[in-house]
């Protein structure tokens, strides 16, 4: 996905998004436990170029919007006995989250 550099974010920190449930092959850097699951935007981190085609060989010096997410750990592990207010944080870039 080629992004012009004057694209805006699509996503809003504190806004709710889904985290695409693919499964392409090859590697990936979204985890698969991820995927499917809703998550709140906390913070825009910038643009950088996409790992994903670099990793391919694929990248001709797109950059694509890349978030800090947060999911409450209750969400992702059945058997966690931790605080509601557990989190885990993690960076995904724009084409990995869905609007809800």
């Amino acid at each position: 996905m080629n992004v012009v550099d004057h694209d805006p974010p699509i996503h809003q920190e504190g806004k709710k998004v889904r985290v695409s449930l693919k499964f392409p092959i090859g590697h990936y850097r979204v985890p698969t436990y991820i995927r499917g699951k809703e998550v709140r935007i906390e913070k825009n981190l910038g643009r950088y170029i996409n790992p994903e085609e670099e990793a391919f060989g694929k990248n001709a010096g797109s950059k694509l919007w890349y978030y800090l997410v947060s999911i409450p750990q209750k969400q992702l592990w059945k058997d966690y006995n931790g605080a509601d207010e557990d989190l885990l944080e993690i960076e995904v870039f724009e084409p990995w989250l869905e609007s809800i």
